[in-house]
């Protein structure tokens, strides 16, 4: 399939790229910190899971077109984490915009830098009508990034062990 979105993206401080084989062990350091994995899996992931997680990416990439880049640091070139766009489990039908950084990336406004960009494409390159992204209540760091691309809370829903929050917004409510 045809890239709907581009396969790199470059910021001030970031490149967002598709995944190359080398990530693989940085990005399983990073899903093996409890506190970045404390509002998504509830444990860390094995490096089989995390490897296993890349494997999804890499087939959204080449079956939609789009997935999750890989978010690395453009003055260090290290792997800080992924942000882009996927399908969460709860619901399929809706684009996500998400992101998961290391901790060590954290309160730098990185998620917001790499979400921006990730937002603007889903509007743009890929004319969706709405954008969604989902985290926990207890997740107020996403909740905040969430804020700042724009959306608003959309609603709750039971989902596993988890009462999700939605958030969302369309292509009319961007800010400009």
């Amino acid at each position: 399939m045809t890239l709907r979105i581009p396969a790199r993206v470059e910021t001030q401080r970031l490149v967002l790229r598709t995944w190359q084989s080398d990530d693989r062990a940085a990005f399983a350091m990073i899903n093996a910190d409890p506190a970045v994995t404390e509002h998504v899996a509830r444990l860390p992931l094995s490096r089989e899971q995390s490897d296993a997680f890349v494997d999804r990416i890499e087939a959204s990439w080449l079956h939609r077109g789009y997935g999750l880049y890989a978010v690395e640091s453009r003055m260090s070139g290290e792997l800080v984490g992924f942000c882009g766009l996927s399908h969460h489990r709860a619901l399929p039908d809706e684009v996500e915009v998400g992101w998961r950084l290391a901790r060590a990336a954290w309160g730098r406004g990185l998620a917001t830098e790499a979400a921006l960009v990730c937002r603007d494409l889903a509007f743009d390159r890929m004319g969706l009508d709405r954008l969604i992204s989902v985290t926990i209540e207890a997740n107020v760091r996403s909740s905040r990034v969430m804020e700042k691309l724009g959306m608003s809370r959309w609603r709750t829903m039971p989902f596993e062990v988890w009462t999700l929050s939605i958030w969302a917004m369309t292509a009319a409510d961007r800010p400009a």
